[in-house]
This record gives structure tokens, C-alpha cells and sequence, in this order.
């Protein structure tokens, strides 16, 4: 099993909305509230190549997409923020996600962030666990304020670069 990190540009439009819709397909009510934005994120990256193809990357195992990671690097240097990251229902479980994780962690140290921070919600326990397995540490909870009654509360981390 090869795993490859590669450029979004390489993929046809459409496959980053198709990846999120796969990697949280464990509750189908996600996609009612959150489809629309999964479309505009796709449409943005495959209308603004040069971001597309320095601020994320679809993750492949054998040539196929399974997952991908995006981040907003306004930030920098003192932060960039994990935007999205899925890993698609049939990889989830192992440690696809992690090695993603620990990827785009490298990108973006390697373009000078002083910290990286990201927010998942309260359910989604796997990615919280994946945050914290490549070094993110919890913030804080706030109010969701899309779903709440799905997602329960944002859970905010961030990881500290050279403090």
C-alpha cells in the first residue's frame, strides 16, 4: 500500500467536495447543513490554483484519493489554521489520517508558522484523537453554531512551534 501526498490541481473539481462528503457520511445529517460549504470550498481551491497547490493536498493510497488537508496560511508567520481534513469512510481507522496530519504539520512549519491552530467539533472524537496524537493540545470549547445539535461544541487545539 503506497501512500502519496499530491498536489490538489491533480484531481478533477469536484473531488474535494466528494472526499468530505465520504468522510462524514458516518452522519448523512452533516451533509444538509454543511454541503454547500463543502461546494464553495472545492469551487474556491479549483478557481485559485496557486493556493490549491501550496496551502493543501489530497492524500492517495495506490494512485486512489482518500483523504485531504487544507489550511489558511493568512497567519503567518505567527499562525496558520487547519481548515479542512478528512480521511474517506472506508481508510478511516488506519492511521492514514495521522500521517496526513503529521504532512501538512511539515508543510506548514516549513513555511514559517509560529503556531498552528485548528477546531473540530465535540463528536467527532477520531479527530481529536489525530490532533493530539502529532502534538496539538486542547484550547478551548466554544458554541457551534452551525449544528450543534449534531456536532456539539467546537473544540479548539493548536500546536506551538519553536516556543
Amino acid at each position: 500500500m503506497h501512500i502519496e501526498f499530491k498536489k490538489i490541481t491533480e484531481f478533477p473539481r469536484g473531488t474535494l467536495a466528494a472526499l468530505l462528503k465520504d468522510g462524514y457520511s458516518f452522519e448523512p445529517q452533516f451533509e444538509f447543513y454543511w454541503c454547500k460549504q463543502w461546494q464553495e470550498f472545492d469551487d474556491f481551491f479549483y478557481d485559485n490554483p496557486q493556493i490549491a497547490e501550496t496551502y493543501g493536498f489530497v492524500t492517495t493510497l495506490n494512485d486512489e484519493p482518500i483523504g485531504l488537508v487544507s489550511w489558511d496560511p493568512r497567519g503567518l508567520p505567527e499562525y496558520a489554521e487547519v481548515g479542512h481534513n478528512c480521511i474517506a469512510a472506508k481508510y478511516k481507522g488506519n492511521g492514514y489520517g495521522k500521517r496526513q496530519m503529521r504532512e501538512a504539520v511539515n508543510r506548514i512549519i516549513a513555511q514559517g508558522a509560529k503556531k498552528i491552530i485548528v477546531w473540530t467539533n465535540e463528536k467527532l472524537v477520531a479527530a481529536q484523537r489525530t490532533y493530539e496524537s502529532v502534538g496539538f493540545k486542547f484550547v478551548k470549547k466554544s458554541a457551534e453554531p452551525i449544528c450543534p445539535e449534531l456536532a456539539g461544541q467546537r473544540m479548539y487545539y493548536e500546536l506551538l512551534l519553536n516556543p
